[in-house]
């Protein structure tokens, strides 16, 4: 049986033969041991894909690079701020009020500025910045380049000896990546002054005392550790929604196939690097 394998080094999309993929599975040890190599198979070709998109950053130095990354930033970032603002208020607010009600039992709810921004810096911050663009972002790179895909203009750019990686993916990498920072900023920004209106309204904890306890315990390393996760989570998700959407196969179905994947594994990978990048840096 044969099924479309995609070589991600400029080369045209081609036909190969993989009988030890697609045979059909005779117990359930051949089911899993399938699954494990088709994930193997995946993440492969996934990171070479990455690699070859990093390796042609030095491609955005052009003029005409230089706009389309400009263009990139905008969808990716700007656009998303309104859907931010509202989940990082909501996210602030919820976490003041259920770490503010505990903290009253011991007349200690004046520290709820501390916990919230602590928490906001190392984790909810990037991770809820990270899960909204996957599911807005990451979805509508996967549809695009699945649309492509389908439509064949994917295989057009190859005839033209466009490398697609260079011309679509290397763009949304670095665009995405520069921009989860300064997204991931706004969130907490946004995340802390929600705790605050929590803290006056509900909890009797004036702006100032709210305010001051928030930089009295927070550190420097945990703005950076949320920064750092907020770049990895980027990339994550620029790698996964275009590996996806090239995969893209059966017209409009495949295309929401490759979009709901996409959401799915952006949001798994993203906890598992979470708890790992946490892990390594707070031991």
């Amino acid at each position: 049986m044969y099924a479309p394998g995609v070589n991600y080094f400029g080369s045209r999309t081609i036909i190969t033969r993989e009988p030890e993929y697609f045979a059909p599975p005779v117990n359930t040890y051949a089911r899993l041991g399938r699954a494990v190599l088709l994930l193997l198979r995946n993440t492969g070709r996934a990171l070479r894909m990455l690699g070859e998109a990093v390796a042609n950053v030095h491609y955005m130095l052009s003029r005409q690079n230089r706009a389309d990354l400009r263009q990139q930033m905008f969808v990716g970032g700007i656009k998303s701020l309104g859907v931010i603002t509202v989940v990082a208020l909501f996210t602030g607010m919820i976490l003041a009020l259920q770490t503010g009600l505990e903290l009253r039992r011991f007349g200690q709810e004046v520290n709820i500025g501390t916990a919230v921004t602590v928490v906001l810096l190392r984790e909810m911050g990037p991770f809820m910045t990270g899960l909204i663009i996957a599911a807005s972002v990451g979805s509508a790179i996967a549809a695009q380049m699945g649309t492509m895909v389908i439509s064949e203009e994917i295989a057009a750019l190859e005839i033209m000896s466009i490398n697609p990686v260079r011309f679509l993916v290397m763009p949304r990498l670095v665009a995405l990546t520069l921009m989860m920072p300064f997204l991931t900023i706004y969130t907490d920004a946004v995340g802390i002054f929600g705790g605050a209106i929590v803290g006056s309204t509900q909890l009797n904890v004036s702006f100032t005392a709210y305010f001051d306890n928030c930089t009295r315990f927070a550190e420097n390393k945990d703005l950076y550790v949320g920064l750092f996760k907020a770049m990895v989570f980027g990339v994550i998700i620029v790698t996964v929604a275009c590996h996806q959407g090239f995969g893209a196969a059966e017209g409009a179905v495949g295309v929401g196939r490759a979009t709901r994947r996409t959401v799915i594994i952006s949001f798994l990978i993203i906890l598992m690097m979470g708890y790992f990048i946490t892990r390594l840096f707070y031991k």
